[in-house]
């Protein structure tokens, strides 16, 4: 090769240009770069006979190739049979973002080959009638490397030379990627990945070019070895399944400036939808196409398919949306990177609008507008929507949602519980903080009233009222997430007292293990808990969670305000202890269910049974703990007064009097209840007493649905 030569820019200075002009985020985009132009030079040439496009990707062994099987790439080299690089299409090539070679080019692939490679080498053979052979050579060199930008260039180009080769071709060599990511991205890379990607991205081209498609095929070399190839044939393009459009109208402001109009002037969006077997189609999907690829830039984050989960399966097949426009095409065409391209959101729109003669397509729009379209297009994905709709009227019961908020929302089937509650919660708090606002604003009002003025009773009375009437608005938000879960444990009471929980299902019928009394015991108070206001105690009654008190821990080691409320051993007598040990048994081991503590002298015992179990055998149990603690407490706690609730489900009124006749039937609240009954002073003066109710698990739950949906009512709207 002689006569080589840099070209140098005039008008551009290179050195700073390549600051100015973002590489892309896609690792692939130099190859399909050089790929879209393989496929625009073969149709620009329409007496070739055999077009084809190959990609060589050329690897070489490291130092511990043999151990790993890990190989570097040495070159990357995509090669096509089309018209080649000829005066004309050079003479482009070196004017960045000349756009005569056709609407959908700019120039900015040349700029991403130098910001991924090191060096860019082209090969072309093309014809040219001055030629004695018809055909020259073209060889030229692209970097930014320091020895081009120092020439203020970033070609090297070798004088065209004739060659004997009757057929035209362009070869593009890709060396080194540039960055460490990039290099361990390419050196990672293998053909059939490389195949999956360049289907994926041209599937709407190959598509519609399905039967004059090139012969494409991608090798592996290794050390110059081939070691694999595969093709991309028509049977690795699926066929579109329906086509569609849908009319978008323009949005702008109003000549006030504040409200987003809709105008006359329209653009129309196609939809070319596939049905895909999930096996091939991993995921749902939605994608923007311009010039018929598909734009996996940042608008891909934001463009969502609401109606489908990614992986929801519809009789074993997934969907996949291409979307496209001229109007994309246009917003593409301006962008120095292909298919970087932004539509303006609504959210956008209003924080910065444009001058109010301009007029915009809002991404909101689109985005609304197709996926409504998509479900007049499949009943199979509405029927799923109508599912996803359910769950969240499910969710607004359980949680008691604002169904205000709920439609101020965007929401879609993608959305997880989790992350609707947290749109809803984050609305909420906003509402939350112009609440606040607004109770400040009367606060400050009210400061500046003037006891003096003559309409100072009128100007008091307005503004008060006014702040009542922000206050209980502000509260309600809190007070209806902490009726909502209660809701939820009431929920999950019901369900075990049904047996519904899947650990009540999983247990075998002929293993005698009974856990319904654990679950519902720690369902109202966690055993070996010391903390009732973490409690849900307000199942039996609301006053208890404010209480001092323990779960499930021994009689000895219980302790109010760090103090232990028994007697240690140096404490007792010589009779005190024989008793606490006589009969085998250690007294001060026993564990109540709960203990609760209201104020001085006063002791709640509370004692959970089966629901298996007759309550009318367990009815001194509680009796003989307020024994043991009225006897053996220290003598700063003076408990005098017990209050025993004993709590269970296999019970009548007539057992348990046939039993202990002094309970008593109380038919308005049904349950039991003994008034008074001494608690002997044995080891101490005088006796105690205990008050005692027997009440079963499904009145507890019954009478605590009952003030909960009083709060419902009342936070709804719902009361009179």
């Amino acid at each position: 090769m002689i006569n080589g030569k840099y070209i140098n820019a005039t008008g551009i200075k290179y050195s700073g240009f390549f600051s100015e002009h973002s590489k892309s985020k896609i690792q692939l985009q130099p190859i399909y770069e050089a790929f879209t132009n393989s496929l625009e030079a073969i149709k620009m040439d329409d007496t070739i006979k055999s077009n084809q496009i190959t990609i060589d990707l050329k690897f070489n062994p490291n130092l511990f190739s043999r151990e790993t099987n890990d190989y570097e790439l040495h070159e990357l080299i995509i090669k096509d049979s089309g018209i080649g690089f000829n005066d004309n299409e050079f003479e482009r090539f070196k004017n960045l973002y000349d756009n005569s070679k056709a609407y959908s080019n700019h120039g900015s692939g040349r700029v991403q080959y130098m910001h991924f490679f090191e060096k860019i080498e082209f090969e072309s053979i093309y014809k040219d009638e001055k030629s004695s052979t018809g055909y020259l050579k073209r060889i030229f060199t692209l970097s930014k490397s320091q020895s081009f930008l120092e020439n203020n260039s970033i070609i090297y180009h070798y004088e065209p030379q004739k060659v004997e080769i009757q057929n035209t071709y362009t070869k593009v060599t890709f060396k080194k990627p540039l960055q460490e990511k990039d290099k361990k991205f390419y050196n990672k890379l293998t053909t059939n990945e490389l195949k999956q990607k360049i289907v994926s991205h041209y599937l709407d081209y190959f598509c519609e070019n399905r039967d004059n498609l090139p012969s494409i095929g991608i090798n592996r070399y290794e050390s110059e070895n081939l070691k694999e190839t595969v093709e991309i044939t028509p049977e690795d393009i699926p066929l579109d399944d329906k086509k569609d459009e849908v009319e978008i109208e323009y949005r702008q402001l109003s000549p006030d400036g504040k409200t987003i109009l809709r105008n006359d002037n329209k653009e129309v969006f196609f939809i070319k939808a596939f049905k895909i077997n999930e096996k091939t189609l991993q995921y749902n999907d939605i994608k923007f196409t311009s010039k018929h690829e598909i734009i996996e830039g940042d608008i891909a984050d934001k463009f969502k398919l609401e109606i489908l989960k990614p992986d929801d399966a519809i009789k074993n097949h997934r969907y996949l949306f291409l979307i496209s426009s001229d109007y994309i095409d246009r917003l593409d065409n301006e962008n120095n990177i292909r298919g970087n391209i932004n539509i303006t959101t609504e959210e956008e729109f209003k924080k910065s609008p444009p001058l109010l003669q301009e007029e915009v397509i809002l991404l909101d729009d689109i985005q609304n507008q197709i996926n409504n379209k998509i479900l007049n297009m499949y009943s199979e994905i509405l029927e799923i929507s109508n599912k996803h709709k359910q769950d969240i009227d499910r969710l607004q019961e359980m949680f008691l949602l604002d169904k205000d908020t709920l439609k101020s929302i965007k929401i879609n089937v993608q959305d997880t519980d989790e992350t609707i509650l947290r749109k809803v919660y984050k609305a909420d708090a906003k509402l939350i903080a112009e609440k606040d606002a607004n109770i400040k604003e009367q606060i400050d009002r009210i400061n500046e009233l003037n006891p003096a003025s003559k309409d100072y009773q009128d100007e008091l009375n307005e503004r008060t009222s006014s702040l009542v009437k922000a206050i209980p608005l502000q509260n309600r938000t809190a007070l209806t997430h902490y009726v909502a879960r209660r809701k939820i444990v009431l929920d999950l009471f019901q369900k075990t007292l049904d047996k519904e929980l899947d650990i009540q299902k999983e247990i075998e019928i002929d293993k005698k293990r009974e856990i319904d009394e654990s679950l519902l015991h720690n369902l109202i108070f966690q055993q070996s808990s010391n903390n009732p206001d973490k409690s849900d105690l307000w199942l039996i009654s609301e006053d208890f969670i404010y209480f001092r008190g323990a779960s499930e821990k021994r009689l000895g080691d219980i302790q109010i305000n760090g103090q232990k409320i028994l007697k240690d051993n140096d404490e007792l007598s010589a009779d005190e202890k024989e008793y606490i040990t006589s009969l085998n048994e250690n007294r001060y081991a026993n564990k109540p269910d709960v203990l609760l503590f209201p104020n001085e002298g006063k002791c709640i015992i509370i004692e959970f049974k089966s629901t298996k179990v007759n309550i009318a055998k367990h009815l001194k149990q509680i009796d003989n703990y307020a024994a043991l603690i009225w006897n053996f407490a220290k003598k700063e706690f003076q408990f005098n007064t017990f209050y025993g609730y004993l709590i269970g489900e296999k019970f009548t009124p007539n057992e348990i009097r046939m039993h202990a006749a002094r309970f008593q039937h109380s038919y308005h609240f049904n349950y039991l209840f003994r008034p008074s009954e001494p608690i002997a002073g044995i080891y101490r003066e005088g006796d105690a007493n205990i008050y005692t109710e027997i009440i079963s698990y499904s009145t507890l739950l019954e009478r605590a649905k009952n003030r909960n949906d009083i709060f419902i009512d009342k936070l709804m709207g719902n009361s009179k």
